[in-house]
């Protein structure tokens, strides 16, 4: 067996990560935007003002998609450059960008997997409380159904959010935009969030799409006990799990309400959120997907420092010393059993995310970035994903990210992902080894990995 003949691979990026023209056009603020503009909060102090330029070059952008040979792309729709305010006007040049998207794509034979929401929240919404104010589940719906209403079976897969952690990250941690440390107004802020997701997938079964899919996206970083046989290894990597990461959103979607363990720790700490009468069955609506973000794997150690790492798989690992900088590939399998056997989760799944991180790339003789530890991951994990896929786990599709190097948010231009490089000053892309070794894999349907 192989990989099916209608596996879907592709390549994802966001808005405020590829799109640039933060403010041409009638666009208003994002969360972000502002965010990039307080000193120190971006690693190199750099905006999302112009990033890839992808709203100014989106021929060039999706011919480089043709030449991949890609099946779908995965990108995310602005809610500032289509309703600057949050809420009123629609700024309908903001609709004619998409629409010419989503005609380039059709064009070429690439289907669009299009993301609602990718953290980039209006800031007119934020200084209205943001996700804390549960009016934000009317705003959501009133966004939601103008994406509908314009766009609605043209795009093949709708997903609702793309990891809602940033949001916790953003209103609890300080590190993402809005930059705020309340971990009780992130709590309310995430039950508010998952309100909108079930409201929005009520709203999109209303207008009974023939073709179109509706799922949402989470990262599933799986954290392990660094010493399987200590106590409070244990307790901190379960903790993670189910309080402090996947467990908060894939809990409520899929089994309902929060997890025993969660529900403990909001109510001791005085962190519960206010729920109303219905709120879980609005938020375990039914979905046609499931979206998988997977880099790595995360093991805890209880006492000692807490390290921060990007590398191998980007993101933000918390791991002891000794074991940094290694990729576990095989946590995929464990993450697929724990999606299936702890969460009742047997949707379709597509890997929504998956790349390979570097600070520093460079040129061989020939000019071409020759980034041999990228194909290595990406080739190492597709050997996982195939292996899953012959065993018969419900894998329907493979995104890379990212088709380019970007802005990566509180990172800024620290890390590069892409299969292409961004020349600095013309913003041309200049494929990498890794784009020919990914579009070979694409042409052979997984054949020669």
């Amino acid at each position: 067996m192989s990989f099916p003949k209608d596996f879907l691979w592709g390549v994802s990026t966001s808005a405020a990560q590829v799109e640039g023209a933060a403010r041409e056009d009638g666009k208003g603020l994002s969360i972000w935007d502002v965010y990039a503009c307080i000193p120190g909060m971006v690693y190199d102090g750099s905006t999302p003002e112009v990033t890839c330029d992808e709203y100014h070059r989106l021929e060039e952008h999706v011919a480089l998609l043709k030449k991949l040979g890609v099946k779908c792309y995965r990108f995310s729709f602005s809610w500032s450059r289509i309703l600057p305010d949050g809420i009123g006007e629609v700024n309908e040049k903001g609709l004619a960008y998409y629409r010419k998207l989503l005609d380039l794509l059709k064009e070429n034979g690439i289907a669009p997997v299009a993301t609602i929401y990718h953290w980039d929240l209006p800031y007119a919404l934020q200084l209205m409380g943001g996700f804390g104010n549960r009016e934000c589940v009317q705003w959501f719906l009133r966004y939601a159904k103008v994406l509908f209403d314009a766009f609605g079976d043209d795009v093949a897969y709708w997903a609702t959010f793309n990891e809602p952690i940033a949001v916790y990250v953003g209103y609890a941690l300080g590190f993402f935009a809005p930059g705020l440390k309340n971990e009780r107004y992130a709590r309310r802020a995430i039950h508010h969030l998952l309100l909108c997701h079930g409201e929005a997938v009520k709203l999109f079964r209303s207008y009974h799409f023939p073709r179109a899919k509706v799922g949402i996206v989470v990262d599933v970083w799986h954290h392990y006990p660094l010493r399987a046989d200590n106590a409070d290894d244990a307790a901190l990597a379960d903790f993670n799990n189910q309080t402090a990461g996947y467990g908060m959103f894939l809990h409520p979607i899929f089994v309902g309400g929060y997890s025993k363990l969660c529900t403990e720790y909001l109510e001791q700490n005085g962190l519960m959120p206010p729920v109303e009468e219905g709120d879980f069955d609005t938020i375990k609506e039914p979905l046609d997907f499931f979206g998988l973000n997977f880099y790595n794997a995360i093991y805890d150690r209880a006492e000692g420092e807490v390290r921060l790492d990007g590398k191998n798989g980007g993101n933000f690992q918390q791991s002891d010393p000794s074991v940094q900088g290694i990729v576990f590939y095989d946590a995929l399998r464990d993450v697929m059993n724990v999606l299936q056997t702890q969460y009742d989760m047997h949707l379709p799944v597509i890997i929504t995310e998956n790349g390979y991180s570097a600070e520093t790339e460079r040129a061989g003789e020939d000019g071409v970035i020759d980034d041999e530890e990228r194909i290595k991951y990406i080739r190492e994990m597709l050997t996982r994903v195939k292996a899953l896929v012959e065993e018969g786990y419900p894998i329907k599709g493979y995104c890379y990210w990212s088709v380019m190097d970007n802005w990566e948010w509180s990172a800024g231009y620290r890390y590069h992902y892409g299969l292409a490089a961004v020349e600095k000053d013309s913003l041309a892309l200049i494929p990498k080894r890794s784009f020919g070794y990914y579009a070979n894999v694409i042409k052979t349907n997984g054949e020669e990995l």
